[in-house]
């Protein structure tokens, strides 16, 4: 059916929680489900306009700006997602706070539960945040980690503290750990894996990474870093814990399946056999963790680390295999 988001110009002032954003996230937030291929269309196109002159989808934008919004029209495929979010939802939100100030929050996200809404999902962790307390106006997210790993995630409850966190993301002093269970038997007590990454976007909207051998011949490839710890080997498989020298899309698992040490539970860059005998005796959840993020506050120049405890479907498939 035909779903008219907005069938007029709108003219929408910058106030101080979109204050630094770029346009093009602050477009992705107003223009709530309309896919991002066309929120890009139109502002390659011109139509989007800040104080009356066009903008790079890199433009940040400044206090009081007057952003142009054209009519936006587009086919829209019924959704099957459902809107309501429940009591239970909330809980996401309520039982898994691992920190809170007045500038952050860190949750424990469960796998299974997307950090924002997108992909035919109506809702992800920010948006449950925002609808458990709509009295607080500025929630952004300060990383994203996938859908279907569990773990550290960090949310900004003020612009200076989302600038904050990613100026320290760029000048690589933020910590972070993971921990993954691996198809293979890992030898090496510590590997430092440097790849180039090459992201890529289907039609659906899915987005895949691979690896560029030679990133001479693809200037869009970017660097990435990890390095891997080995834990503990069992049965056929090892734990490892991996740190995070860069924060590629789906860099860690594209880093172990290249190695040919695929996540166990991966549906994306994993052993899909393995992945289909592990469902019939239970195991349906990706075996990756975001078990440490470590950071200076923003506000307060603390040293941070939070941890958040392993999975215990996780730690009960360790105990099973040893």
């Amino acid at each position: 059916m035909v779903s008219h988001i907005k069938n007029k110009v709108t003219y929408e002032i910058v106030d101080e929680s979109s204050e630094g954003q770029k346009i093009d996230n602050f477009l992705i937030k107003f223009l709530k489900n309309v896919p991002k291929s066309h929120i890009y269309k139109i502002l390659r196109s011109g139509q989007v306009r800040v104080n009356k002159k066009r903008v790079r989808t890199a433009f940040k934008l400044s206090l009081n700006d007057s952003v142009r919004i054209p009519p936006v029209d587009f086919l829209k495929k019924k959704s099957v997602a459902t809107n309501k979010i429940d009591s239970d939802q909330f809980k996401i939100i309520q039982d898994n706070i691992l920190f809170e100030d007045d500038f952050l929050i860190v949750l424990n996200k469960p796998s299974g539960t997307a950090v924002h809404g997108g992909s035919g999902l109506s809702f992800g962790v920010i948006e449950l945040v925002r609808n458990a307390r709509p009295d607080h106006k500025f929630f952004e997210l300060a990383h994203r980690i996938d859908k279907n790993t569990s773990g550290v995630l960090l949310i900004a409850k003020k612009r200076s503290a989302l600038v904050g966190i990613h100026k320290q993301m760029r000048e690589k002093k933020i910590h972070k750990k993971y921990q993954a269970v691996v198809k293979g038997i890992w030898k090496e007590k510590q590997k430092i894996v440097d790849l180039d990454l090459l992201k890529t976007t289907a039609n659906n909207g899915q987005q895949k990474v691979r690896v560029v051998e030679s990133p001479q011949s693809n200037p869009l490839a970017k660097a990435s870093r990890s390095v891997f710890f080995l834990k503990k080997n069992f049965s056929s498989y090892s734990l490892l814990d991996v740190k995070l020298i860069t924060g590629r899309t789906h860099q860690i698992r594209t880093h172990l399946s290249h190695l040919g040490f695929p996540i166990l539970g991966d549906d994306k860059y994993g052993d899909f056999t393995l992945n289909k005998d592990l469902k019939k005796i239970g195991l349906k959840r990706m075996l990756l963790h975001s078990a440490e993020l470590g950071f200076i506050h923003p506000a307060t120049f603390e040293n941070i680390l939070i941890k958040a405890p392993m999975p215990i479907y996780i730690s009960n498939f360790i105990s099973n295999n040893e």
